[in-house]
């Protein structure tokens, strides 16, 4: 799930969840969930397919009918339980943004002006027509203005203010190795495919890819008016220095390794690394011109960037800014930019054959230039007492089954469980929205132009961002919006973040049934838990800081038991040929058998303190048997098969398939739930699950 974050830049390890302690709850506290009163219908058996043999294919014996009627809308390139669910949120901010445009009596600056005013200006297509590019004008005639090497850079550092990157990525970001403090990163970038491979790899895919995005960058040097022969040259300059940033970038694989992109130097040792690119100039022109410690993510990578802005000229320069410029504002353009924007990076890239309305777009980017201010009005309406404290309950269960999990490992070492569960307890939780909102009210706005209202939010975002280093923490920061469903764990802050749109169903209803809960947004809650402690998480001590508080005994033991889970997937094939790649989706492979372990030690804890008798038998299944299909109808969804290529190359999580039917059957409960046979093509046996948490 997208959002306006520079911890995602990081690689922030997202779900795409404040404690004080674990003696502190009370009897009363871990039982509030429980709702043994509930008639409502906890799993819908017309959802499943209950001629499929449980042990052949799980995720279509839960969800098989539900595929089958819920075929893929054309503006979507995947369809299951999170869009489903977004999709209902989506329908309640536009209301509300709705409402913002009609407010006739805002004051300039209060929220609601602000958000109506970006919302109308986005909806206004005949002025966006009008307009076209013209309120770019200012930006690309800085660029045609360039003489020199120094002044392209002058011009880069102005685009990375209006949040526009070439060549690099620069942020705000906690010091890994003293997470008390922020200082400036510098991270690679300035492509615009999503990964490098597309470029230096031969298979026929990334081939097919590149061919095609060939095409895209000549069209849309047509659109701004160059002749064929003169875009076709443009392109070629574009793929010819962005190959350059490819063959120097880390792949994804090496960067799931926080400590080879932890380098912090000065600013004497960054230009010692790439000299001749002008960082002085840079820092002084973004307003930092004493940008102290600075973690560059890799040093192989801006010692090419030096390389490249002595080989390319002048007129190269002009081109790979204006190609920036045009890739980032495509979207807010008059529609032919849009239509073109479109047709590759979501028609040609992942399959999608219908573009989003225009209003679910524009809210969209309503709520990446101001979330917090969208989220404040959001949660007024959409999120009650009652779930935060019911989430609150939660979570304590949650923390004690880890807690006991850890304890009774047999291959960890007890100066390492003490190290855990110290960490265990330490996990900051924020659960629906900040207790603190970022201040808007210098944020530009207006209905006089679209595509400049996303630039003020840019710079808007990256003055924030510039005011942070060098200063302590805030802990209470959010890295995602309430709005937004999608949950995650930030290593440096040691905390698990839910925003208030995820506490919904089919993750979580406080009228529900007990397995239901704790098998949807329970499941979430540990898999977010247990990303403190999967391969890289486990990286980062109670503090946040990158400090390897391991024995080497005890890594070496947990290396050997997720190697379990790398083999598995590898040998999960999705499509055709195509399999799911263990090493780089093994951090949230970790986390949901983790996830789904330690959430089911929670429900049985839950259970055992209720006062009256839970109905084991609801909706024809046992509560063993709605807690593992709750899971399941969490992962359910469609995906097209360019979407799936593409995620299999992009994403660190596995295909919503691989995540039941891998994960389920590492399970020792589930093998008690369901009739699985040992001849069954999914069945594990006991020496070949991977027992983790």
């Amino acid at each position: 799930m997208k959002t306006k974050t520079n911890n995602q830049i990081k690689g922030i390890l997202a779900f795409s969840m404040v404690l004080l302690g674990l003696t502190s709850y009370s009897q009363k506290q871990m039982t509030t969930i429980i709702n043994t009163n509930s008639n409502e219908a906890s799993i819908n058996p017309e959802n499943m397919d209950l001629s499929v043999n449980p042990g052949e294919d799980f995720f279509k014996y839960a969800n098989g009918t539900w595929v089958k009627k819920n075929p893929i809308p054309g503006e979507f390139s995947r369809y299951g339980s999170f869009e489903v669910l977004a999709e209902k949120n989506n329908k309640a901010l536009k209301t509300l943004m709705e409402s913002a445009v009609n407010n006739k009596a805002a004051v300039k600056c209060s929220p609601g002006k602000q958000i109506g005013d970006f919302y109308a200006a986005g909806m206004d297509t005949v002025k966006i027509e009008k307009d076209g590019i013209s309120f770019l004008k200012n930006e690309f005639d800085l660029i045609s203005k360039i003489t020199s090497s120094k002044e392209a850079q002058l011009v880069l550092a102005h685009f990375n203010y209006i949040g526009i990157r070439p060549l690099f990525n620069f942020y705000s970001g906690q010091d890994e190795k003293n997470s008390e403090m922020v200082i400036a990163q510098l991270y690679q970038g300035g492509i615009g495919l999503a990964d490098r491979d597309y470029y230096l790899n031969d298979d026929s895919r990334s081939k097919e890819i590149l061919k095609e995005y060939k095409k895209h960058l000549i069209k849309m040097f047509e659109l701004l008016g160059d002749n064929n022969t003169l875009a076709l040259s443009e392109a070629e300059i574009i793929i010819n220095i962005e190959t350059k940033l490819a063959k120097a970038s880390m792949s994804r694989l090496e960067q799931r390794d926080p400590n080879k992109i932890y380098n912090k130097m000065d600013l004497a040792g960054l230009i010692k690394i790439s000299p001749n690119f002008d960082w002085n100039q840079y820092f002084s022109s973004i307003g930092l011109k004493n940008p102290g410690d600075i973690n560059v993510g890799q040093p192989l990578f801006f010692a090419e960037i030096s390389n490249i802005v002595n080989e390319i000229n002048t007129e190269e320069w002009k081109v790979y800014l204006k190609w920036n410029l045009l890739r980032k504002t495509a979207p807010y353009l008059n529609k032919a930019f849009v239509d073109e924007n479109f047709n590759f990076y979501s028609k040609v890239l992942s399959g999608q054959t219908k573009m989003k309305e225009r209003w679910k777009r524009v809210l969209n980017s309503t709520n990446d230039a101001m979330g917090e201010l969208v989220g404040q009005l959001y949660v007024e309406q959409n999120f009650s007492p009652e779930a935060k404290a019911s989430m609150l309950d939660l979570v304590a269960n949650l923390k004690v089954a880890l807690k006991s999990r850890i304890e009774k490992l047999e291959w960890m070492a007890d100066t390492t469980k003490l190290l855990a569960a110290e960490k265990l307890a330490a996990m900051n939780v924020k659960i629906g929205y900040p207790d603190k909102w970022i201040d808007y009210s210098k944020l530009q706005v207006s209905r006089e132009s679209y595509v400049m209202n996303v630039l003020n939010g840019n710079k808007f975002s990256f003055e924030l961002d510039l005011s942070k280093i060098g200063k302590p923490v805030d802990r209470n920061e959010w890295g995602m919006f309430p709005q937004t469903v999608n949950a995650y764990f930030n290593p440096t802050m040691n905390e698990i973040v839910f925003p208030a749109a995820i506490l919904q169903a089919p993750f979580f209803d406080v009228n529900a049934d007990a397995a239901v809960n704790y098998g949807g947004i329970g499941s979430v809650i540990g898999h977010e838990m247990t990303h403190g402690f999967d391969d890289q998480g486990r990286l980062y001590d109670k503090k946040g800081n990158l400090n390897d508080w391991w024995t080497v005994q005890d890594a070496e033991k947990f290396k050997q038991h997720t190697q379990v889970l790398v083999d598995q997937y590898n040998a999960y094939f999705v499509l055709d040929t195509l399999h799911v790649d263990g090493e780089l989706t093994l951090g949230e492979n970790i986390a949901d058998v983790g996830g789904v372990t330690v959430a089911y030690v929670a429900l049985q804890n839950a259970l055992k303190s209720k006062s009256k008798t839970v109905n084991d038998k609801l909706d024809g299944f046992t509560l063993q048997q709605r807690y593992f299909l709750s899971f399941a109808q969490v992962w359910r969804q469609n995906i097209r098969d360019k979407e799936l290529m593409r995620r299999l190359k992009e994403d660190v999580h596995s295909p919503g398939v691989a995540r039941v039917n891998c994960t389920l059957f590492n399970i020792p409960e589930f093998y008690n739930a369901f009739p699985v046979k040992t001849t069954d093509k999914l069945y594990k046996s006991e020496q070949n699950r991977a027992k983790i948490w």
